[in-house]
């Protein structure tokens, strides 16, 4: 496809058709509550399985493969939407990765296993990647602040509880029992999709290769700021993730200690991302926001690298503090794209999510190289020094405009 085609299918800003739907978005709330319970119930423990499954430390490379295969699918997903609509895309994602959760409930921890949980990567990537771009279907750019911040906030609700009731099973049963309760409310989260979503399967006809999605991105400079940006916090959560249960559990901190220090540890994701998506529609815009979000989360992430203590308490001041950052530049990276694409802008969402399996597959690349040679911890050092990388392109951010200032400006 010509520069010149491209420069026509890249809608202006100004011209983005929207549909706005309360209802919609609400009963996507209560779908993203029931989701986030659910990833995090597992999330926050898949290190440990795989751990328990292969008897490696090194970790690394079960999250590159899954990963590898992600960025794969998604980079071709545009086309998979086309063909099928939003909403059978997203069904279809949560079937495949119910019977992963069926075959994961009846077999041991084993190399099986690992295959299975790489599989249910993939399949729950693929499932909000599809729930992403259901919402934007109903989403309006000058509300997308607040949009994706109570998204966020009801999403993140979920997760708080997720990781304190899995360790809960851990310490007392078996991961059978974690899988189970994810089968339960997978299928509960596909019921009341199909109940949902049924008259909504919207598609498009735009039919763009991967090249040509690149192309595209390429003119759009603030996009690939903004994508930098969020794959430095998908960086950051890959590392975090992987290793902070690994590094607590080796202190001798148990699972139930553990999850107390994730429940405090996630608390800014419940009370500042709708705040925060508030104050970048009205008042300020994204970009300072941005900025001092990035600073916070360097300077939070490096003090990680120093700590030996096994206090609870300790630790759940400094995740917290990790956090505070991490959870204003995400509702912050998500209002700031999704001001500048529209609901047809399939496939720059699409890639936009790219962001996430990039972050994993280096991160997960790099803490292979650095545990051959170093200790667990200097992987928090590894995404302090990434954190600071995001410092650069978000000073050249050009800022969306607030209300306050499109109201000054009228």
């Amino acid at each position: 496809m010509s520069f010149r085609a491209l420069k026509k299918v890249d809608e202006d800003l100004t011209r983005h058709k929207e549909k706005f739907d309360a209802k919609k978005i609400k009963l996507v709330g209560f779908i993203s509550f029931l989701m986030g319970f659910a990833q995090a119930f597992f999330v926050y423990v898949m290190s440990s399985y795989f751990k328990l499954s292969s008897g490696m430390e090194n970790l690394g490379l079960f999250y590159v493969v899954a990963y590898v295969v992600t960025l794969i699918i998604l980079l071709n997903f545009h086309k998979i939407v086309r063909k099928w609509g939003k909403s059978t895309v997203f069904y279809f994602s949560l079937v495949f990765k119910i019977a992963v959760i069926s075959f994961l409930m009846n077999i041991n921890p084993s190399y099986w296993g690992v295959g299975l949980v790489m599989l249910y990567i993939i399949f729950g990537n693929l499932e909000w990647v599809s729930l992403d771009i259901i919402i934007e279907s109903f989403s309006a750019d000058k509300m997308s602040g607040r949009i994706r911040g109570r998204h966020l906030t009801i999403l993140n609700a979920g997760f708080l509880v997720g990781p304190f009731l899995s360790t809960m099973i851990l310490e007392k049963f078996n991961f059978q029992l974690v899988f189970l309760l994810l089968f339960v409310f997978n299928c509960l989260i596909l019921l009341i999709s199909i109940l949902g979503f049924r008259k909504v399967n919207h598609k498009f006809d735009l039919d763009l290769s991967v090249t040509d999605v690149i192309k595209k991105i390429w003119q759009r400079k603030n996009i690939l700021r903004i994508y930098y940006i969020s794959f430095v916090l998908e960086f950051f959560y890959a590392l975090l993730v992987i290793f902070v249960p690994i590094y607590l559990l080796d202190l001798g901190i148990d699972w139930k200690g553990i999850g107390i220090i994730f429940t405090v540890m996630l608390l800014p994701f419940v009370f500042l991302q709708y705040p925060m998506g508030f104050l970048a529609d009205k008042r300020w815009g994204e970009k300072e926001f941005i900025i001092v979000s990035i600073i916070f989360m360097f300077l939070s992430t490096s003090v990680v690298y120093f700590i030996s203590s096994a206090s609870i308490a300790l630790w759940s001041i400094v995740l917290l503090s990790t956090r505070i950052g991490a959870a204003m530049l995400e509702v912050l990276r998500d209002s700031y794209f999704y001001k500048r694409i529209d609901g047809h802008d399939v496939d720059l969402i699409n890639f936009f999510r790219t962001a996430m399996p990039m972050g994993y597959i280096l991160a997960s690349s790099i803490s292979v190289l650095l545990l051959l040679f170093f200790p667990v911890k200097s992987v928090f050092l590894a995404a302090s020094l990434v954190v600071f990388s995001a410092l650069w392109p978000a000073i050249f951010l050009v800022d969306n405009k607030c209300e306050k200032e499109l109201r000054r400006n009228c």
